[in-house]
C-alpha cells in the first residue's frame, strides 16, 4: 500500500506522520520541539533525520513511501523555494535538494498544506470556496477555491497578519500599530501579560487558563486579541466572499473567551448582511492538518517534485 511522509515544521513544534494515499489515514506520527533559535541548519538536520526514521518505519509496516511533503511556517514559492526566514532559517539552504535524496519531495507553506488537508478530509469538504485561518505561534490565511489552495503569482499569499496595523488617532491621521501576530498570536498573549505582570513566565495556554478562572489582566488581553483576529477575518471575508471560514492552529481551535471574542467581533465587522450567518468552523483535523496536507500535496504532485539523486 502506498503512503507519503508528511512533516509540518512550525515555530514551536515539528509534527510528522505516515499518511496512507489516497485515503489520508494516519499510520503513526511524531511530535518534536522545533527550537528554531538553534539556526536553520540544526532544524533542517532534525527534519531530515525524522523523515528518514518515518520512511524506515513505513517500510517495516509493509508500506511503500512514494513522496515526502514538508510544510514550513514561511513563505514558499510555487517551485518549493523558501522565500522568508522569520522563524525557520531555511531561505538560503538547499532544502529541497537535501530532502530529494530521500524521496520525491514537495516543500509547501504550512498554511496551504493544512488548508489542503481540510479541503480534502476536514471542515472544507464539499465547499467550493472557504477561507482557512491558522492562529498559533503565528497567524496566516489561505483561500481555497474548488479544493485548491490559492498560491498567488509568487507564492506570497497568507501574510495578512505580519504587516503593521494602521489605526486612526485623535489627530485624524493614521498611525502604525503592531502587526496582528504581535498582538493576538500565542507568544503575543504571553508577552502582553508579562508586560503588565513581570513575574508571569507561562505560555499562551496559561493565559487562557487564567482567563477561564476569572483573572482580569488575562481576560482583557485574551478578549482584545480575539477581537482583533475577528475584525481581521471579517475584512478578508468582505474582500474574498468565501462560503465559510475554517479556524485552525492551537489558538484558532481553542474555545472559551478567545473564540467568543473572535466570533462576536467577526459578526460586528462584516459589511454585508449576507455574511452575518457565515459559518466559523473549527478545523476537523486538528494539529494533524499540517503534516497530512504536506503528505497529500507531495503525493498529488509527484510528477513535478524533485526526484531522489
Amino acid at each position: 500500500m502506498n503512503c507519503a511522509i508528511g512533516i509540518d515544521v512550525g515555530g514551536t513544534k515539528i509534527a510528522a506522520g505516515i499518511v496512507l494515499i489516497p485515503s489520508g489515514e494516519v499510520c503513526g506520527k511524531r511530535l518534536e520541539p522545533t527550537r528554531p533559535e538553534r539556526g536553520g541548519v540544526a532544524v533542517l538536520e532534525d527534519v531530515e533525520s525524522l523523515a528518514e526514521s518515518l520512511i524506515e518505519e513505513a517500510k517495516r509496516h509493509k508500506l511503500e513511501p512514494v513522496a515526502l511533503g514538508v510544510g514550513v511556517a514561511e513563505l514558499v514559492d510555487p517551485q518549493g523555494n523558501v522565500l522568508s526566514e522569520a522563524t525557520i532559517k531555511w531561505k538560503y539552504l538547499p532544502v529541497r535538494e537535501r530532502f530529494a535524496k530521500l524521496l520525491p519531495v514537495r516543500v509547501e507553506a504550512d498554511v496551504r498544506a493544512a488548508a489542503l488537508a481540510e479541503a480534502r478530509l476536514g471542515a472544507g469538504m464539499g465547499r467550493a470556496t472557504f477561507l482557512y485561518i491558522t492562529v498559533g505561534t503565528g497567524i496566516s490565511s489561505c483561500l481555497v477555491v474548488n479544493g485548491i489552495p490559492f498560491v498567488g503569482a509568487r507564492g506570497l499569499t497568507g501574510t495578512f497578519a505580519s504587516s503593521p496595523g494602521l489605526t486612526p488617532g485623535e489627530d485624524g491621521l493614521l498611525h502604525s500599530g503592531p502587526p496582528l501576530e504581535q498582538f493576538a498570536a500565542g507568544p503575543a498573549l504571553a508577552a502582553r501579560l508579562k508586560s503588565v505582570r513581570p513575574d508571569f513566565s507561562g505560555s499562551s495556554k496559561d493565559v487562557l487558563s487564567l482567563t477561564e478562572s476569572g483573572d482580569g489582566d488575562a481576560t482583557g488581553i485574551v478578549e482584545s486579541a480575539g477581537q482583533a483576529v475577528g475584525a481581521a477575518v471579517a475584512h478578508l471575508v468582505n474582500v474574498l466572499d468565501p462560503e465559510a471560514v475554517v479556524l485552525g492552529g492551537g489558538l484558532g481551535m481553542a474555545g472559551g473567551a478567545y473564540r467568543k471574542a473572535i466570533t462576536t467581533s467577526f459578526h460586528s465587522q462584516v459589511w454585508s448582511d449576507l455574511h452575518r450567518d457565515l459559518p466559523l468552523l473549527t478545523a476537523q483535523l486538528g494539529s494533524d492538518a499540517g503534516f497530512i496536507g504536506a503528505a497529500l500535496v507531495a503525493a498529488e504532485n509527484q510528477d513535478s517534485a524533485p526526484q531522489p539523486c
